[in-house]
């Protein structure tokens, strides 16, 4: 059976290890609260991060998804102008002669109704300046005849080609039919870039999840450490709380009662549970006050 003095000889180094350790719990476990914070503020910012890729892919989907409908809509009016093409084109070939050919072939080998009034103001205008003095007026008569003849034949023959109201179709519906494949390719150049930005952004996305999963797991594990020191900390608190009123329950026993070794046994019980890391009720230690 151990008397007070003996319980304050084995609790006092008790109470000033604990209260040391208690300093070491607290700063470990406030060293893990600011590693739970630190992870907390790199999964939210990860989260907000891929909150905003996602809102992109899905905008880049939009784009992509009416881009191919586009280029639906395209092919269609590109398929019915390569149609109307060939269909003229067809029909030039069927209603053109071999010899109509060759002399539109011919025409063409012929300088232009441009060209031609061209030369015929340049000829007059050297005339005015003088450059025909007196037998050379025979040679501007001359080479003035042969122009105008030259360019009566342009306009003859341009009379005379019964196609050219057709040709006129058939070079307006390549150029539309032209026109129609440039939009297709666009349409499918938009549609290609949107789907490879989809693909690329979809990756980040993978990426900073699993970022964010790890930091996730930061957050689980550095909690639970500074859990657990925290409740180190809460019990090595309450020990020394527990201590401190045994040793003032003591003092007032001591003063109360001056010989009782039914106090000293209740004593030596409490101590016991405070040595295996129980702490005092209340009650406890109102009860052996009261002692």
């Amino acid at each position: 059976m151990m008397d007070f003095d003996e319980v304050r000889e084995v609790l006092t180094p008790k109470s000033t290890s604990l209260d040391e350790k208690l300093s070491e719990f607290r700063e470990d476990r406030d060293s893990w609260n600011a590693k739970v914070k630190k992870y907390l503020t790199e999964r939210n910012e990860i989260n907000r991060q891929v909150k905003e890729l996602i809102s992109e892919v899905q905008n880049q989907k939009v784009i992509r998804d009416e881009a191919n409908s586009k280029v639906k809509e395209l092919k269609i009016i590109r398929a019915e102008r390569s149609t109307v093409l060939k269909q003229l084109r067809a029909d030039l070939q069927e209603k053109k002669p071999a010899e109509e050919r060759q002399k539109i072939e011919k025409k063409d080998k012929k300088r232009n109704e441009r060209t031609i009034q061209a030369e015929m103001n340049k000829l007059e205008m050297r005339f005015e300046l003088g450059h025909f003095p007196g037998k050379k007026e025979k040679d501007f008569g001359r080479q003035m005849k042969k122009l105008y003849q030259e360019l009566k034949e342009v306009k003859q023959q341009k009379k005379e080609n019964v196609f050219s109201e057709l040709e006129s179709q058939i070079r307006k519906a390549a150029k539309s039919q032209e026109e129609a494949h440039r939009l297709v390719e666009d349409a499918v150049t938009t549609a290609q870039e949107s789907h490879d930005l989809m693909i690329e952004l979809s990756e980040e996305v993978d990426r900073l999840r699993a970022k964010a999963n790890s930091s996730q797991e930061g957050v689980i594990r550095s909690k639970r450490e500074a859990d657990l020191l925290h409740n180190k900390y809460v019990v090595s608190l309450r020990s020394i709380h527990s201590i401190q009123d045994l040793f003032k329950a003591m003092n007032a026993q001591e003063r109360n009662v001056e010989d009782d070794d039914g106090g000293k046994l209740e004593v030596t019980d409490l101590m016991s549970r405070l040595m295996s890391g129980d702490t005092l009720s209340t009650e406890e230690l109102m009860a052996l006050q009261r002692n």
